[in-house]
């Protein structure tokens, strides 16, 4: 009576705390003591893959890293299925025996149950030949009991807690996309803050871009990856094939999977509108650790990113529209006053220089005057796309206003531009326009940061006052600003 009751008071310890961890520990502290056993685990069923796996130990810790038996195999899966106590008094002779410890002789499996349903084993394993008798068993047995209520609380508060962190991450999630502008910082949050809310360990966004292939924008995480933002996801990739549902994923299986450590995926789909925007994959290097209610709270968090996604786009495109010429589709003045004056605090940053050349096309009055408006309209969208095709994709071309066209060289200085604008210059000479029976030409003015101004209105004006000498100087050539006095 005097051992029940002190395993009474024991078992009543074990019901003192909500927390899963200090619950485990508290099991197995009180099995290693009193029995004096030399290795022992409590295995968890995971209902969905009907596996259980170890959650706690003590003894042989390094074996049971991310180790798992299928329900129903060996001693313990046994036990599970059969809802009762397993023993095995000599485990080198016990088919049913899946080796842990090379010590281990003898082991005892008894089931967890509450309201007669198995949610994990109590595992105990002894290096004598025999060791548990009879009274030990029951002893055991009714302290299972006890440990598998307070387990089950401990189970029931921690996934109270994690439900309501969750959502008050997917809250704060959803606020965020209300007030953050920078699209790229909303989606770099989302990596850091995913991991902090729920059982991942790095984090993924990727998005389709007009081709439809799916490219990295955003990932996250202490995961190894050989990922980095701007790549493709391969055709291949098993989480594609999923259309619009959400999967746990197989790395190994993964033809893409550049995470290795990682033993859990899920893929969730970006959907707005019907259509797979992209997908979001959270990785984690602990097997099972995703629950069905978190890939559900994670699809939440899929849906808030999917429209933020698609408002970044509406965004885009209504920033395009104000930012763009209706003529000839490049930009536009009110782009090029805003792009360069970013250009100028970036050379004034880094180094590197900018430069900006205005363009007029020469005679362009007399064009309209004599051949016509539409055929001034194609004029200009052929100099505009002159202009593109010779230029490096950094450089920005703006069209002005009327004649004139504005075209901002980032890192670019001194003999450089103007060696660009002589090939521009060129190449405009040189080209045949439909309908006119003379050539085209343009005059150009350079002017740089910052031998020319520090600031945007002056490198303008520099360049402004060298293209109105190159005019004055018999067009179609290129004159370069002079330096601005600096005071001693």
């Amino acid at each position: 009576m005097q051992r029940v009751a002190i395993l009474y008071d024991a078992s009543q310890a074990v019901l003192s705390t909500f927390d899963l961890d200090e619950v485990l520990n508290h099991v197995l502290a009180i099995v290693k003591d009193y029995f004096h056993l030399q290795n022992g685990s409590i295995l968890l069923l995971n209902e969905v893959s009907r596996e259980l796996f170890v959650r706690a130990h003590f003894g042989h810790a390094s074996v049971l890293e991310n180790f798992s038996i299928p329900f129903g195999k060996g001693i313990t899966g046994t036990a599970a299925k059969a809802r009762r106590p397993i023993y095995s008094p000599d485990v080198t002779i016990d088919p049913r025996y899946i080796a842990r410890s090379g010590s281990t002789r003898s082991e005892l499996a008894i089931p967890l149950m509450v309201r007669d349903e198995v949610v994990g084993v109590l595992d105990c394993q002894s290096d004598v030949l025999d060791f548990f008798d009879n009274e030990t068993v029951d002893l055991l047995t009714l302290f299972a009991t006890q440990a598998s209520i307070g387990l089950q609380n401990a189970k029931l508060y921690s996934m109270l807690q994690r439900r309501a962190a969750q959502l008050e991450a997917i809250n704060a999630i959803a606020k965020r996309t209300t007030v953050e502008l920078d699209f790229r910082e909303l989606l770099d949050h989302l990596c850091v803050q995913l991991p902090q809310s729920f059982p991942v360990e790095h984090v993924f966004i990727y998005l389709s871009d007009e081709n439809g292939a799916f490219v990295l924008r955003a990932h996250q995480g202490t995961l190894e990856t050989k990922l980095k933002v701007g790549d493709v996801l391969p055709a291949g990739h098993v989480c594609i094939s999923g259309g619009q549902n959400p999967q746990a994923c197989n790395p190994f299986q993964c033809e893409a999977a550049c995470f290795p450590s990682a033993h859990e995926e899920v893929c969730l789909p970006l959907v707005s509108l019907g259509r797979t925007i992209g997908l979001l994959i959270c990785a984690t290097r602990h097997k099972k650790s995703l629950l069905p209610n978190d890939i559900q709270a994670l699809e939440s968090v899929a849906d808030i990113i999917a429209t933020a996604t698609q408002n970044a786009r509406y965004v885009d495109r209504v920033r395009q529209l104000a930012y763009s010429d209706g003529l000839t589709g490049i930009f536009n003045r009110r782009y090029f006053d805003s792009r360069l004056v970013e250009e100028v605090i970036r050379a004034a940053r880094f180094g590197g220089g900018v430069s900006v050349l205005m363009i007029d096309i020469d005679h362009f009055k007399y064009i309209n005057d004599k051949f016509g408006h539409m055929l001034g309209d194609d004029v200009l969208r052929t100099t505009s796309s002159i202009f593109t095709h010779q230029l490096r994709k950094i450089d920005v071309v703006c069209r002005y206003g009327g004649e004139e066209f504005s075209i901002i060289l980032p890192a670019t200085q001194g003999a450089s531009a103007a060696s660009v604008a002589d090939k521009l210059r060129r190449a405009v000479a040189n080209t045949e326009f439909p309908g006119l029976s003379h050539p085209v030409t343009v005059s150009i003015g350079v002017a740089e940061f910052p031998a020319n101004g520090v600031t945007r209105d002056d490198i303008v004006r520099a360049a402004d006052i060298a293209l109105y000498n190159a005019k004055a100087s018999g067009r179609n050539q290129v004159c370069l600003a002079k330096p601005t006095a600096i005071d001693g």
